[in-house]
């Protein structure tokens, strides 16, 4: 049985005494929560606050990337030893925004995928199409090649400890929000991809999220759907009473 997790991706929002202030209200509403997993990733400069602030609960830090290198003159990144000194568990890879404004590219995740792996990092590979991909029939194609290239020569090890967010890059901080019916018709095609390059006790085993607008209107019936283990949140984990309902989703 897949353990659903949930994750809110705060992207730059919140310095440091605003993620401190969010991270304690999340720790203490979510206190009782043992089923699902919950994360957050706020903003690098608010790791070691926020780190501190959910100290002793059951809420993972995550960074919202990383470099592959373990140092050198990178100026402007961090390294995967970086992020554990200061408490982080997981590590957002390839997030759309990522991809389109700084060019990131399905080779560069996946040295990052290797990285975190090797580092006990666990790495929440984004992926996802746009409307012109989707309005051409492209969107199966699009997410097969990035976890073909994302994920090509990990072994079934590694590969089984590989998060995998599917977001429809029209529905992040659009409102727009794919229907269930929509989301589990590409995350069962992703499971399906997975089972080729990996074999099934893998796709079994391998959590698929769904990111792009979700809310506490709509988790419930996004997390009823078979394949859906979970859901990388953006706007909505910014409050904390918004967040906490979505990690209490009821499906």
């Amino acid at each position: 049985m897949r353990k659903p997790l949930i994750a809110g991706n705060w992207k730059m929002y919140k310095n440091a005494t605003e993620g401190a202030k969010l991270a304690r209200s999340l720790k203490r509403s979510l206190r009782d929560v043992k089923d699902r997993e919950i994360v957050i990733a706020p903003p690098f400069a608010t790791l070691p606050a926020v780190s501190r602030a959910i100290a002793g609960g059951n809420i993972g830090l995550a960074a919202q990337n990383m470099h592959h290198q373990d140092e050198g003159a990178f100026t402007g990144e961090v390294s995967a030893d970086m992020l554990l000194s200061v408490g982080v568990g997981y590590v957002i890879i390839g997030h759309s925004e990522r991809r389109q404004y700084f060019g990131e590219t399905n080779k560069g995740c996946l040295e990052k995928i290797t990285k975190a792996l090797g580092s006990g990092l666990v790495p929440i590979y984004c992926i996802g199409e746009t409307l012109g991909e989707r309005k051409r029939g492209r969107t199966f194609a699009v997410v097969e090649k990035q976890i073909r290239e994302g994920l090509a020569g990990l072994s079934r090890t590694d590969a089984k400890g590989v998060v995998i967010a599917y977001e429809p890059i029209w529905a992040i901080g659009t409102g727009k929000t794919a229907t269930p019916q929509i989301a589990q018709e590409v995350h069962a095609r992703i499971r399906g991809i997975i089972k080729e390059l990996f074999g099934a006790g893998v796709a079994r085993a391998v959590r698929i999220l769904y990111g792009g607008s979700v809310k506490p209107g709509n988790v419930d019936t996004l997390m009823a759907e078979k394949d859906i283990d979970g859901a990388l949140v953006g706007g909505a984990s910014l409050d904390a009473k918004s967040f906490s309902r979505i990690v209490k989703y009821v499906s």
